[in-house]
């Protein structure tokens, strides 16, 4: 059984509503955000266009592609069982009224998923009564079992104390939260020139920037049920994870350089922070197999990113099976893992 931790889902209802549309961009120029709406060349259908700074285009979003017909279609094509949906970054910028608007849009999108599809939340991350009153309602009323939040809001990553309440939350709901890479990380200004250095390497900074912050802030002793599932295999974090969290040794420097407390890190490795491979699958087979090995197969996720490029959800799982891991790793990397994280039940008859 395949599943596909990464699909992504807008309400088509945006793209045809002038008045949801106007609230939208509205909403996300209030963030900093430049967005703005085209015709597709030769096409009548509507493209929003998502620019940070003005002028970068970080996200696209493009109508017809995000209805449930496609994405099973899609599904069955790349051999897929089940996907879990996700809000393709805009989730950065959502205030509470499109949060709702968007969160009841998915609890339908799952109804018409014939049993294949589940979704995650998107809940602005401060601790108001209202907000942590929506979370409550998706899990309670909308029967969706998880979050999903942007790998900082503003200039504030995860770890900042104005989010300990939201995450206390849900810490005692004990539901898995999806960070997801925003389009570059805070402090930006050298990646803005270049397009794909600003649209792909950007992203993987921001990730390992946010991993680190996360393991190193102290919120998993505070908070030891959280599990955070990072996109992009944590920027390539596996990269990153004995120069950032060295090992203690017997030799005395002569001055203290690093912090030595790796090992005392490494328990929320284990713990509470998993990673997730969308975006990752270009970085080819050494890379992936690399990561699996060193991360563990128990803590990587197949996810596809779809619709951003289709051949990611149709050529992905058939890559997964062409590494060279055991075929119980590759079980675990196109399901077994994530129905463990996200609590997909029926996993085992798959």
């Amino acid at each position: 059984m395949v599943i596909d931790a990464n699909l992504y889902w807008m309400p088509e209802r945006i793209f045809q509503d002038k008045v949801w549309l106007e609230k939208f961009i509205a909403c996300a120029c209030r963030y900093g955000v430049y967005a703005q709406v085209q015709e597709m060349v030769g096409s009548s259908k509507k493209q929003i266009i998502i620019e940070k700074p003005r002028g970068c285009q970080n996200l696209n979003y493009v109508e017809g592609e995000y209805t449930a017909e496609r994405q099973l279609a899609d599904m069955d094509a790349a051999g897929v069982d089940q996907a879990i949906l996700k809000t393709p970054g805009c989730q950065e910028w959502l205030d509470l009224e499109l949060c709702r608007f968007f969160n009841n849009g998915m609890a339908k999108q799952v109804k018409a998923g014939k049993g294949r599809l589940q979704a995650l939340a998107v809940v602005p991350p401060y601790g108001t009564a209202e907000n942590l009153a929506e979370l409550e309602r998706c899990v309670k009323e909308l029967g969706i079992h998880g979050v999903q939040l942007s790998a900082h809001y503003g200039d504030k990553y995860l770890d900042d104390a104005v989010f300990r309440p939201f995450f206390r939350k849900v810490n005692e709901l004990k539901l898995p939260v999806y960070v997801h890479h925003t389009g570059t990380p805070i402090e930006a200004a050298y990646l803005q020139d270049y397009n794909n250095l600003r649209r792909s390497y950007g992203r993987c900074a921001d990730q390992a920037i946010a991993v680190g912050r996360e393991l190193f802030s102290g919120m998993f002793e505070e908070l030891p049920d959280l599990r955070m599932v990072h996109s992009m295999l944590g920027g390539g974090f596996f990269i990153l994870q004995n120069m950032m969290m060295p090992k203690p040794h017997n030799e005395k420097d002569s001055i203290k350089r690093f912090d030595f407390s790796g090992d005392d890190l490494r328990k929320y490795l284990v713990r509470n922070v998993f990673f997730e491979m969308s975006h990752a699958e270009p970085w080819g087979n050494i890379a992936l197999e690399s990561a699996i090995r060193i991360l563990g197969a128990d803590h990587v996720i197949f996810g596809s990113s779809y619709p951003v490029r289709r051949p990611w959800l149709l050529e992905g799982p058939d890559i997964v099976r062409s590494l060279d891991i055991r075929a119980e790793e590759k079980a675990l990397v196109l399901g077994g893992t994530a129905a463990k994280v996200y609590g997909i039940e029926g996993y085992n008859r798959g």
